[in-house]
């Protein structure tokens, strides 16, 4: 705040980069802090516990190096969102893992509703899991992160009725895998 007047988002963005541009360590963490929770969140949902925190670091990593690459013409947030969503998408085609392993064991509460909350919430997550990587991405982009259609399309490179039509197939496919898992049970 400067005379009482709060700063402005997007002149601390640009401040920032100018900082994280030149090298400046304390500009990275800020911008680290800002965005590291958000980045961890999606690479959990996208690749799985067990290597998200190190995934997360590469994206940290290559948006250091890259930077300089960033021409303003988006968010800085939707940015690093867009390295974030390649590095999870690249990390799949390597590896190509579909699924994600699951915890050997849930917390339980004896409660009949959390019960009943934590079976929901475990059918959401292995049917988002069965969602192709892409169509899983722009749904977490658009539903967890809640990011407009135009931040989603800068993020991922696509147009904005490309991320419209693959948000309609996600929430299909989920819906089908959700029928699906639920007539299993």
């Amino acid at each position: 705040m400067t005379d009482g007047i709060p700063i402005q988002h997007e002149s601390l963005d640009a401040a920032v980069i100018a900082r994280c541009q030149r090298g400046d360590r304390d500009a990275q963490r800020e911008l680290y802090e800002s965005c590291h929770q958000r980045v961890h969140r999606l690479m959990v949902r996208m690749v799985g516990i067990d290597e998200a925190a190190d995934l997360t670091q590469c994206v940290f990593l290559q948006v250091f190096r890259t930077i300089g690459q960033f021409a303003g013409h988006a968010k800085l947030e939707t940015w690093v969102y867009r390295v974030a969503a390649n590095e999870a998408l690249q990390h799949l085609r390597r590896s190509r893992q579909r699924t994600v392993g699951r915890l050997d064991w849930e917390p339980v509460d004896s409660t009949p509703d959390r019960r009943q909350t934590l079976e929901q919430r475990e059918l959401l997550d292995r049917s988002l899991q069965r969602l192709e990587p892409e169509l899983r991405c722009i749904f977490l982009l658009r539903e967890v992160d809640q990011l407009s259609y135009r931040e989603i399309a800068q993020t991922l490179g696509v147009a904005e009725g490309t991320v419209g039509s693959r948000l309609n197939r996600a929430r299909s496919d989920l819906r089908r895998h959700l029928r699906e898992l639920e007539g299993e049970a």
